[in-house]
């Protein structure tokens, strides 16, 4: 036998097959829609209408920052003799946290309260030979008015005396300019003097960080360690463009961390970007969180709920009951003395994962959560669990079967 042959066999045999599948199909479509072979109806699961609440709740990601942080650093240059804290360590107001080699600042201050002395001697001895200048130009003064002195020795003297007085002024101002130095060698003094300084907040916080050990070699403004406040702490948020209006200062966020599983945090929105991301269309979202007893960390992921919105009393089906039948959105409900059901457009309001608001129309009674997909309008169904509990009951006892909500328990 040819290939071609064999080729037009299989053709022959592959379109004969595809017309017994396709008139096998149609039978199958019919009997569905006429009540054929399946009037025994489609197996269903069913669950009440019901009057509750619904919240509308958005989830978030980000991140925990510290209330607040700031480096300690020295003001002077030095090396670093001793630190006192490590990381993780308490840190009070105005702690000492380390020191450096003060000697050379010692001997600043020595040098400058030495100079200070000189310029008070200099007073001294100028304020000596003013007092002698001012009774010398006193006694040539009687001496001229007795006409004794001559006009040249008067004049002598009293230049002698404004000289001495000015000399004063030069000494006194020196003394000035010598304290000034020595205030500025004493404060340089206590620069070696590294403390933890903090004008607001609680009067305790803790180490970050330490950057460098005993014995470096530090320049002004080299880092020391970082001081942190977590007594209170900030989670910061990305909140999408869509759900930005939504959102205000003052609304309640609940976090959850993968540190403690199980476990909620509530904090409050206090501060929102003015302005968005054009990168991801997202604006930072700043949330405060009471954090006592020091559980939540800087850096730890953290995810955050928000309300957006609650209703309370409203008409809710379980999300899985909404179907789309001709691009209409609807539900099936129970016809339970035919046993049938009707599909019914709805118009939703919340819709979360696990349910959905029925705002439009008013709707009781059992709605299909299971099974929907082989259903049409005014299909017969069955509900297998009644049909099992009828069986189950003798025929003499009276005791009729009931519908089996999903999810209950007999």
């Amino acid at each position: 036998m040819s290939v071609l042959r064999k080729k037009i066999i299989m053709a022959v045999v592959l379109v004969f097959a595809g017309l017994f599948g396709w008139r096998v199909y149609g039978r199958i479509v019919k009997a569905r829609h006429t009540g054929g072979p399946s009037q025994a109806g489609v197996a269903v699961e069913v669950t009440p209408v019901v009057k509750s609440t619904i919240r509308d709740v958005k989830q978030f990601t980000g991140s925990l920052q510290p209330h607040s942080q700031f480096i300690v650093a020295p003001k002077v240059a030095g090396r670093l003799e001793k630190i006192f804290v490590d990381m993780g360590d308490s840190v009070k107001r105005g702690q000492l946290i380390a020191e450096l080699d003060s000697q050379e600042y010692v001997q600043e201050v020595e040098q400058a309260r030495a100079e200070l002395e000189v310029a008070r001697a200099s007073v001294a001895e100028s304020m000596s030979a003013l007092d002698v200048a001012k009774r010398e130009f006193e006694r040539i003064r009687v001496l001229r008015d007795k006409k004794i002195a001559s006009e040249s020795e008067l004049d002598q003297a009293e230049a002698s005396y404004k000289v001495n007085d000015a000399r004063l002024k030069v000494a006194g101002a020196q003394v000035e300019q010598k304290q000034a130095a020595l205030k500025a060698a004493e404060v340089r003094l206590s620069f070696t003097q590294i403390r933890a300084s903090w004008e607001d907040g609680s009067g305790t916080r803790v180490v970050g960080e330490k950057y460098v050990d005993e014995g470096t070699m530090l320049r002004a403004n080299d880092s020391i360690v970082s001081i942190l406040d977590i007594d209170s702490i900030k989670a910061e948020i990305y909140v999408a463009e869509e759900d930005y209006s939504r959102v205000y200062i003052g609304q309640s966020v609940v976090l959850t961390t993968d540190a403690y599983v199980g476990r909620e945090f509530t904090g409050t929105i206090v501060r929102m970007a003015p302005a968005l991301k054009e990168s991801s269309r997202a604006a930072d979202i700043e949330v405060a969180i009471s954090n006592p007893k020091h559980l939540l960390k800087p850096g730890m992921f953290v995810r955050a709920e928000i309300e957006m919105a609650r209703r309370e009393g409203v008409t809710v089906v379980p999300f899985a009951a909404l179907v789309k039948r001709d691009e209409k959105q609807g539900v099936f409900l129970l016809n339970r003395g035919e046993m049938k059901v009707s599909f019914v457009p709805v118009k939703t309001g919340i819709v979360t994962a696990d349910l959905a608001e029925i705002v439009q129309p008013a709707i009781e009674g059992y709605v299909v959560t299971l099974g929907q997909h082989l259903l049409d309008d005014g299909s017969s169904v069955v509900l297998p669990e009644e049909e099992k509990e009828k069986s189950a009951v003798p025929h003499n006892s009276g005791v009729p079967g009931r519908i089996r909500d999903k999810g209950s328990r007999p």
